[in-house]
């Protein structure tokens, strides 16, 4: 005997076409390829994607949501700008979400986790000295990115996902201000070492410390 309201249902595609647009606008903004500032014009994107315009809408109106594009009226969608105020929250943010999944993977201490943090650190410190400054950012993010997972909480993933796309906004046009490789390699071997010891305070002081050191990096004036 069938469920009432069952026979209504028809199957849907896994991913919808407005969710894979935005995964792509997505790859692209945080890389760069859209600069801050780019107007994102419907029918010059569908007809490049090769799609209708609603679905590109769709699209946009998810990003929006995400904080990488932003509506004016009367003028349009356009990639978000961040200055250094938007860069001190974003680590505000980040700071209230790292501090809670250090805290849980500290008095867990799951093997499994820690060494998938030793693995990220090791490849980081492998990759320094070789010059490619976005290399070693991503190591630095995907070291922060699998300490929240650790925390195996889904909403906190779900907010600091959308926090590290504004980081990558964030890196891809600062470069120039990253901090030095060596120093960026050693603060994350002690935040390593801090997660695999005892004293909790330290290491939640040592988080403080190395966001706080982001945000100077990411915030002093060019040429300084």
């Amino acid at each position: 005997m069938s469920q009432p309201g069952l026979d209504e249902l028809t199957p849907v595609n896994l991913r919808s076409t407005p969710a894979l647009i935005a995964d792509r606008l997505r790859e692209q903004i945080v890389s760069g390829a859209f600069a801050p500032g780019s107007r994102m014009i419907e029918p010059q994107l569908g007809a490049r994607l090769g799609v209708s315009r609603g679905p590109v809408r769709e699209a946009l109106q998810r990003l929006v949501q995400e904080g990488l594009l932003v509506n004016i009226p009367n003028r349009g969608v356009f990639v978000v700008e961040l200055d250094a105020a938007d860069i001190k929250d974003i680590y505000t943010a980040r700071r209230a979400i790292e501090r809670e999944a250090a805290t849980l993977l500290h008095r867990g201490k799951s093997p499994h986790r820690l060494e998938r943090l030793a693995a990220v650190v090791e490849e980081m410190r492998a990759l320094a000295g070789q010059g490619d400054t976005r290399l070693i950012a991503e190591q630095d993010l995907a070291f922060h990115s699998a300490l929240v997972e650790a925390a195996e909480s889904p909403r906190l993933s779900r907010m600091f996902t959308t926090l590290l796309a504004e980081t990558r906004i964030c890196l891809a046009n600062l470069m120039d201000l990253y901090p030095e490789q060596d120093l960026l390699v050693a603060e994350h071997q002690q935040l390593l070492a801090l997660l695999q010891g005892r004293d909790e305070q330290a290491l939640l002081d040592a988080v403080n410390t190395h966001l706080d050191s982001a945000v100077r990096d990411l915030t002093r004036p060019t040429g300084n």
